[in-house]
């Protein structure tokens, strides 16, 4: 038997520490812990929502109806040649996640280390990170239907994966519980290096032929030097997409800031520093009251103490005008507001 919480406090169950009230909240660790969940909120006539590890999730008042806490456990591999299919738990950690694959000698999660989160989020955000996204590894997942209670699965064409978007993110947004991924690893070194970050942090280290255990201590290193650590402050890591253009733009916008980075994509569009532009509008080490932009990275919001989500959303907001004021370009949030 569940036990279900009311007006229980999820700023501690989010990486910001922004405090807000959920009306009903559960933890569940198995499908059928899932299933008594739902049937709970439907008995009630309440909306569900799903928190993981709430380290993308920004809380700007009390949520109604019944938050989802999941904790589903579970790592099963099957070795096929030479890759490695492993289905996780949707409720497990992703850095110990991508520690534990490491630890096995599988490559493929080694660029993706210690980015804050669960399984789950990963493919509902297809995240990414030093030229690896979660997608060129995914092979499936499974989902709990909400409003039919059934198991669902999904293969990479059906989630439709984008930069940091899916489907999950849009079209069935909170229609879905993402329950077990599974992954398709290599048992043989991938030695992906391309982001200069990496090259550089692998040269400190005099390494010149990475293993994926070097790689992977290296993106560690790399993203504990530049990122804020959320036990020590309040953050959800990077707080905007990186907004892609059109060539054209970037080439007027060049012309007028000769020193912005800009990342050409395969489809003729051009990625843009975020954090690049949000430091030339003066943002970088910023305070608004008790929230701020982090002094090492522009792209991070941070709760200094006692800032509530409404603030950090303004400031958020300020931003996104400062940068659209300066650059004509319009700043998209990673962050899902609550």
């Amino acid at each position: 038997m569940l036990t279900i919480d009311h007006d229980i406090d999820l700023g501690p169950l989010t990486t910001f520490g922004c405090s807000a009230k959920a009306e009903y909240a559960v933890v569940v660790c198995s499908l059928d812990d899932v299933a008594e969940a739902v049937a709970f909120a439907k008995n009630k006539g309440l909306t569900t929502r799903i928190l993981g590890g709430g380290s993308n999730v920004l809380l700007t008042g009390n949520v109604e109806g019944l938050v989802i806490v999941n904790k589903i456990r579970q790592r099963a591999e099957c070795i096929d040649g030479p890759s490695v299919h492993v289905r996780f738990g949707s409720g497990e950690n992703w850095h110990d996640t991508v520690t534990w694959t490491v630890e096995q000698g599988w490559s493929g999660m080694e660029n993706l280390a210690l980015i804050p989160g669960t399984v789950g989020a990963a493919p509902m955000q297809n995240i990414g990170a030093y030229g690896v996204e979660q997608a060129s590894i995914f092979e499936e997942l499974e989902a709990f239907d909400i409003a039919s209670g059934e198991i669902r699965k999904f293969t990479a064409s059906d989630c439709a994966f984008g930069y940091r978007v899916s489907v999950f993110k849009r079209e069935l947004r909170d229609q879905l519980m993402i329950t077990s991924v599974t992954y398709r690893l290599s048992l043989e070194e991938q030695r992906i290096t391309s982001y200069r970050d990496v090259q550089e942090e692998l040269g400190a280290m005099n390494i010149e032929t990475p293993t994926t255990h070097d790689i992977y201590t290296a993106v560690v290193r790399v993203r504990s030097r530049k990122l804020p650590d959320p036990r020590v402050i309040g953050n959800a890591g990077s707080f905007f997409m990186n907004p892609v253009i059109t060539a054209e733009q970037a080439q007027e916008l060049q012309q007028q800031f000769p020193a912005m980075p800009v990342y050409p994509q395969f489809d003729g569009t051009v990625k843009v520093a975020a954090g690049w532009l949000i430091e030339q509008c003066g943002w970088k080490g910023a305070r608004m009251g008790a929230c701020g932009v982090h002094d090492r990275q522009a792209l991070v919001l941070v709760n200094h103490g006692g800032a509530n989500g409404v603030e950090i959303l303004d400031l958020s907001a300020n931003i996104q005008k400062s940068v659209l004021d300066t650059f004509n370009i319009a700043l998209v949030r990673e962050v899902n507001v609550w």
